[in-house]
């Protein structure tokens, strides 16, 4: 089988190519993400593995069709830049990993939200300088604290079993409540009653369209003053600018995000030699209660 591996990164061709010996596979690996332009890259592949930042819309899925791949796998566990009914029509089938390093994301999530509580990334700048003054490095107690987290699949369970271990009282929101969730202690509320209750907020479920811009004006409103909002699962979730605008508000305390809604111009690339031309991720850097990592929970 011949496989084109989009948005490869040298760990990606580390791993493929080590496991790839069991296999045989025909890898070719391409730098470039997979998309309206670069789709004539998939002449005479029989599948191509893609990433989150890859397009997969229906004029892309017909040049698929066209150059004889069958076959869409996804190395991520989120589809949402794959037109599946497009896919569907032109008898392309798509994969996607269920569920991969659920506890590394949910750890990843606590990071972020001891990170920005305990500010251990200006006291490592500072003690780096010499600077051992601890002025405006107070945090808080995360014991005893409300945390709601929205999406209890593989990897909120896994974050509300931590954060439940920190001794926090965990609210979940979920479509199809976990009862071994419930009898460890998770309390299930509507999503209203998680925005009103909830000192920490952290999201761990899909995007799709009914949670697309889940948090906005609205959400925010009902929220806590000072809540904290951590995101690892899709930057779509968010709806940026209502969150600046809270975030200049003091409505918004903490805002803890691994994933951004127009990552796919910056994530996973050095940029540091290179002007950054996105105005609205720049204003979130600016920030000093806001922590981005780059889609590195994984």
């Amino acid at each position: 089988m011949k496989i084109a591996v989009f948005s490869s990164k040298p760990y990606d061709r580390r791993y493929f190519e080590t496991y790839n010996k069991d296999y045989n596979y025909d890898l070719s690996f391409f730098d470039t993400n997979l998309n309206a332009l670069t789709s004539n890259l998939t002449q005479d592949f029989d599948a191509v593995c893609v990433f989150v930042n890859d397009q997969l819309n229906e004029e892309v899925i017909k040049k698929l069709a066209d150059n004889g791949v069958k076959l869409i796998a996804l190395r991520c566990a989120g589809f949402n830049n794959v037109d599946l009914e497009a896919a569907e029509q032109y008898g392309i089938k798509v994969t996607r990993v269920p569920a991969y390093s659920p506890q590394a994301v949910a750890e990843h999530a606590l990071a972020l939200i001891l990170t920005l509580n305990r500010k251990t990334h200006k006291a490592y700048n500072r003690v780096k300088e010499g600077n051992f003054s601890l002025d405006n490095l107070i945090g808080f107690n995360v014991y005893n604290k409300t945390v709601g987290v929205i999406g209890t699949g593989k990897i909120g369970q896994a974050f509300c079993k931590i954060m439940l271990g920190l001794g926090c009282k965990v609210l979940a929101y979920d479509v199809a409540p976990q009862s071994a969730l419930e009898e460890a202690g998770v309390t299930y509320v509507t999503l209203e009653e998680l925005y009103k209750g909830s000192d920490i907020i952290s999201l761990h479920c899909p995007l799709l369209p009914a949670t697309q811009h889940l948090i906005n004006d609205n959400s925010l409103a009902q929220m806590k003053t000072q809540v904290m909002i951590i995101n690892t699962s899709r930057g779509g979730l968010i709806n940026t600018e209502d969150v600046i605008k809270n975030l200049k508000d003091k409505k918004v305390g903490y805002l803890g995000i691994d994933v951004y809604e127009q990552e796919e111009n910056v994530f996973f690339e050095d940029m540091s030699e290179q002007i950054i031309e996105d105005d609205t991720l720049l204003k979130l850097i600016s920030f000093p209660n806001v922590l981005i990592t780059s889609h590195q929970a994984f």
